[in-house]
């Protein structure tokens, strides 16, 4: 990747950097799929002025990683281990869980859309994702900007949170009457607990099962459908063997259906199908 020389950084937009702080300076150009990649390597290395600076270079750094085409789960995985846990009761359970991953479909839209209303949108949505979990006996690890991570130790209240999240969203009035819809993934599997967080290629299955989710959806992956049984009164239905970028194995991919709840989407935003 060749380096900005200054004339060049000069000629460049505010909106072809990640992070403009109030001085006016200019971090993490992301004009480029090669600078959005070096955005992503160095996005720790920048200090930030406030955390609601830093969520928001964050939101931009990964609308442009998608625009070129760029799944960062190593990214939002590796800011997940080193964000500081922050439960209520300051404990966490290790071993054999099952991870949920959520985020909003469109939210730069919505930012446009809302402008400052935006956060308050955000902060009425963690309100209702900590309530849903907490409910299911769940354990809210990391919820930040649009963006929700959550562990439980059993696999049906996973999947019931994820129901009744998809339901109070879509039945709920938000500010300026906007659209929300999340993408929900769900997968089972062995992580283990350090002082920055969870670790593991569950995490990254985990988040790769979510990234490939619409809005509305709920995506479960062939462990997480194993570990729940037969007996959980909602419908799965298996959407195929998809294999993900880092990944040497394909993922059995399946899909809960429950009634009051979209069950008609296009293709899987991530992953090629495979026989």
């Amino acid at each position: 990747m060749a380096r900005l020389s200054d004339s060049e950084r000069r000629r460049l937009p505010d909106s072809a950097f990640a992070y403009v702080d109030s001085k006016g300076n200019r971090r993490l150009p992301i004009y480029d799929a090669p600078h959005v990649r070096a955005a992503l390597a160095r996005f720790e290395q920048v200090k930030f002025e406030t955390e609601a600076a830093r969520d928001r270079a964050r939101k931009r750094l990964l609308e442009a990683a998608r625009k070129h085409g760029i799944v960062p789960v190593g990214f939002v995985t590796s800011q997940l281990e080193t964000e500081r846990v922050r439960v209520a009761k300051g404990y966490l359970p290790s071993g054999v869980l099952t991870l949920m991953f959520t985020d909003v479909e469109g939210s730069t839209a919505l930012l446009h859309d809302l402008g400052d209303a935006y956060g308050r949108l955000l902060q009425k949505l963690r309100r209702l994702v900590r309530r849903v979990v907490v409910r299911a006996n769940g354990h809210p690890v990391d919820l930040r900007a649009d963006e929700s991570f959550v562990v439980f130790e059993d696999p049906v209240g996973a999947l019931v949170a994820a129901v009744d999240l998809q339901r109070e969203v879509l039945e709920s009035s938000w500010t300026g009457d906007a659209v929300v819809r999340l993408r929900i993934g769900l997968h089972t599997g062995e992580v283990t607990l350090t002082d920055g967080g969870y670790v593991g290629l569950t995490v990254h299955t985990a988040a790769r099962v979510a990234a490939a989710a619409h809005g509305g959806q709920i995506l479960l992956s062939d462990e997480c459908r194993s570990a729940l049984g037969r007996h959980t009164g909602v419908g799965l239905r298996s959407l195929g063997r998809y294999r993900f970028a880092g990944f040497a194995e394909p993922i059995q991919v399946f899909q809960a259906e429950v009634e009051s709840l979209p069950t008609d989407f296009p293709a899987l935003r991530a992953g090629k199908r495979v026989r």
